[in-house]
């Protein structure tokens, strides 16, 4: 089949190269000429496993292009997806003018009967809206179908492979029929294709990021009063996990959730549900845990060290959001960095794929490190953000001589406290007791 994807981020990036991969001929655009021109030469710009591999594969075999015309790639193609960014605005609700620009360029070049599938999340009924803006300019008929994404980062390749289930909703039973078809190849493992209406389907992402984004704020809130009661979450997560009505998925305390999804589409929902007379308090409780969460961390490290943090330094280990990829958006990391610098504090950092990105944020105020080791040098104390998998079982003898003094703060509860006493590290994390050498953990800390 003609596909085109408009739209070559994170998103129309991995859809596109997927679809080509099962035999679709995809025209994926993008406004930018110079990325454009990086992906024609088998450059994914971004860091997702698999990707690369699938990218070069899919333009040798002449099955992918990219191109910065919408009208040409709108024009040859049976199917359009629309894969663009729908940033928040400053009062957390979504910006449809990129979305909206797509939907009048591809109205403007349909050449005959297509389907306009919208990839990107965005609030309920905006399929609706997006249907009038195309129709304002069509001189073809065309169907508007709902197709969110679950594509975790990390994951993002394989998740769309294999994914656990697709939802695509529609007005027009012929046109989910023709969208369901491009996903046959991929659900053989009688994972299902659900077709429903397009507000359900809409409505079924915002609603299942809000409800991940709500465990970890839950869990993170009970690991504050653990904390303060002298309680290990830990055990708590696990009695909690073993309940089938509860399990383990999204149970893990640490310094909250970042990204380009879950951050946004919290607020997003809270907005457009608040708008339609809704009580919508408890994501709006979310949001604002999950905020706090981010600072505890660094308020840990300036109770601690400060409150003036001239002349200490602090070594970071994990800048993206999360392991497997590049990505620092809303990443806390960042809120870290930034409050440990407010305070005085010297940061050097490391991170297998982050670095380049948060060197565009923070220049020459941090130093950025290849070697993780290499970070902690004459370092006051450790901080572990992202729980990328080499962080998980590293050298503590050379951790301790490295640093100043045996100081650990671990933002993901990385490290078991078992081994932390066995080295004779100072020890604070998220929801357990602080290990502090010499004196006793019996009592609240």
């Amino acid at each position: 089949m003609r596909l085109s994807v408009i739209g070559s981020g994170y998103v129309g990036l991995v859809t596109g190269a997927c679809l080509a991969d099962s035999g679709n001929h995809v025209v994926a655009v993008d406004n930018d000429a110079d990325k454009v021109k990086r992906l024609s030469s088998g450059d994914p710009i971004i860091f997702e496993p698999e990707l690369e591999e699938l990218l070069k594969t899919n333009l040798a075999a002449g099955r992918l292009r990219f191109t910065t015309d919408t009208a040409e790639a709108t024009a040859r193609s049976q199917v359009v997806f629309l894969a663009v960014g729908t940033p928040p605005r400053e009062d957390g609700s979504a910006d449809l003018s990129n979305i909206e620009s797509a939907a009048v360029a591809v109205g403007k070049a349909l050449s005959g009967y297509t389907v306009v599938v919208v990839k990107s999340t965005v609030p309920v009924s905006t399929c609706d809206h997006l249907e009038k803006l195309i129709a304002e300019h069509a001189r073809h008929q065309f169907h508007v179908v709902s197709n969110p994404e679950f594509l975790k980062e990390g994951s993002a390749v394989d998740d769309f492979l294999r994914p656990d289930r697709v939802i695509i909703g529609v007005n027009d039973a012929e046109a989910g029929e023709i969208v369901a078809s491009l996903y046959t190849p991929f659900v053989r493992n009688n994972k299902p294709i659900m077709i429903m209406s397009r507000r359900a389907s809409e409505m079924s992402k915002y609603a299942s990021n809000a409800y991940l984004a709500t465990r970890i704020s839950f869990i993170n809130e009970i690991a504050e009063i653990c904390e303060r009661m002298n309680i290990d979450v830990d055990e708590v997560r696990r009695g909690m996990g073993a309940d089938a009505r509860v399990g383990h998925h999204f149970l893990y305390p640490g310094v909250g959730y970042g990204g380009s999804c879950f951050p946004k589409d919290v607020q997003a929902l809270a907005s457009f549900g608040c708008d339609a007379g809704a009580d919508c308090e408890i994501l709006e409780a979310v949001h604002r845990r999950n905020d706090a969460q981010r600072t505890q961390m660094a308020r840990k490290i300036i109770e601690r060290l400060g409150p003036d943090l001239h002349g200490r330094k602090l070594a970071v280990w994990g800048l993206a959001f999360k392991p497997k990829t590049d990505d620092i958006r809303e990443a806390p990391a960042i809120t870290i960095i930034q409050e440990l610098l407010e305070a005085g504090a010297e940061v050097a950092v490391h991170d297998p794929r982050a670095i380049e990105n948060t060197r565009a944020i923070f220049g020459d105020r941090i130093s950025y490190h290849n070697d993780a080791y290499e970070a902690l040098r004459d370092a006051d104390a450790l901080v572990t953000v992202t729980e990328w998998m080499e962080y998980r079982s590293p050298d503590f003898e050379q951790i301790k001589q490295n640093l100043k003094q045996p100081l650990i703060f671990d933002g993901r509860n990385i490290y078991d406290t078992k081994t932390m006493t066995r080295y004779n590290f100072e020890y604070y994390c998220v929801g357990r007791p602080a290990l502090r050498p010499g004196t006793s953990n019996d009592d609240p800390a």
